[in-house]
């Protein structure tokens, strides 16, 4: 474990080494992002409706009044402290207090990610007072599969790409709509395996020079580690990686399949509290602790989905 006292003076270079780790939040504010005043609040929703047919002359007005409903985000607090002694400054070459709020900030980006990846692919609270919990249907699950359906679950591929947009196109989700997809290191070398996505008829320059796959069939990749793995096994039909599928294609993917998801820009929210409570950081002395100084950040995020056939999970074994 790094303690400070590792960089005390012993004629190192006077400078502090980031270690490797994600920086930024990947995936949170990819979405519909709100500022809220207080810990919870409501985002309404209104359901469509079809007109009717006008089958007489002067007669009743029809009252086709759409559906109201709500989903609720909830904010939630993380923080972040260390303290860098006052002695410690006397045997250091360096100031290590931007590097100590870097890393803080740093933690709280990836704590970001988390709470929209459960938001993403958890409950989601409805209601009137949020008291109800609405999970992620099967019918907005797909494993990843071969597309000639005889080899059961693999590795992601363009035929898997082409199920989740077309499920997207039969919910009516508008074109123009930016639509994501996390995905995770191992998903990335598997795309980059197809050759759909590196032959040149098909791949961007970027993706041939590059071995990065950023746009490709109307999804945005965003590479993330932080994505879960599954906890049961789950059934699904091997010709189209429908779960929860019953019928004489049914097969089961065991439990520890990588659990990608693809969602719609305004099918999330991504929340931050008022007065920069998104993410306050205050760096001060403590005079309970000998006048150390204290590296304090803070934040209040949270997450929610809310319209369940904007997000689709994807399956993946590895």
């Amino acid at each position: 474990m790094f303690e400070i006292t590792t960089a005390f003076v012993q004629g190192y270079r006077n400078n502090i080494y980031m270690l490797a780790q994600q920086k930024d939040a990947r995936l949170f504010g990819r979405s519909r992002n709100e500022v809220q005043g207080s810990k919870l609040e409501f985002y309404e929703r209104l359901d469509a409706v079809d007109a009717v047919e006008v089958t007489t002359r002067h007669g009743d007005t029809p009252l086709l009044n759409p559906e109201h409903s709500r989903r609720a985000c909830v904010l939630t607090d993380a923080e972040y402290g260390a303290l860098i002694d006052q002695l410690d400054r006397v045997r250091l070459l360096i100031n290590p207090d931007d590097s100590y709020v870097t890393v803080a900030v740093q933690a709280l980006n990836r704590r970001k990610d988390d709470v929209f990846i459960a938001a993403a692919l958890g409950n989601a609270r409805s209601g009137e007072d949020g008291e109800d919990l609405v999970a992620l249907p099967d019918t907005q699950k797909l494993v990843a599969v071969n597309e000639n359906g005889t080899s059961g679950a693999s590795p992601l591929n363009t035929f898997t790409l082409t199920n989740v947009a077309e499920k997207f196109n039969s919910s009516e989700i508008d074109p123009d709509i930016m639509k994501m997809w996390a995905i995770a290191p191992k998903q990335i070398r598997n795309l980059l395996n197809d050759e759909k996505i590196t032959n040149a008829d098909y791949a961007t320059v970027k993706v041939l020079t590059q071995g990065q796959i950023e746009m490709f069939m109307g999804f945005k990749f965003i590479m993330t580690n932080r994505l879960p793995v599954t906890a049961a096994a789950v059934d699904y039909d091997v010709l189209d990686g429908v779960v929860g599928a019953t019928g004489a294609e049914d097969t089961t993917l065991a439990a520890g399949a990588r659990r990608n998801f693809a969602w719609c820009e305004d099918g999330m929210i991504s929340a931050v509290g008022k007065n920069n409570f998104g993410l306050k950081v205050d760096v001060g002395p403590r005079r309970d602790k000998r006048n150390s100084t204290q590296v304090y950040v803070v934040h209040s995020v949270g997450a929610v989905r809310l319209e369940e056939v904007k997000v689709i999970e994807i399956l993946v074994a590895e």
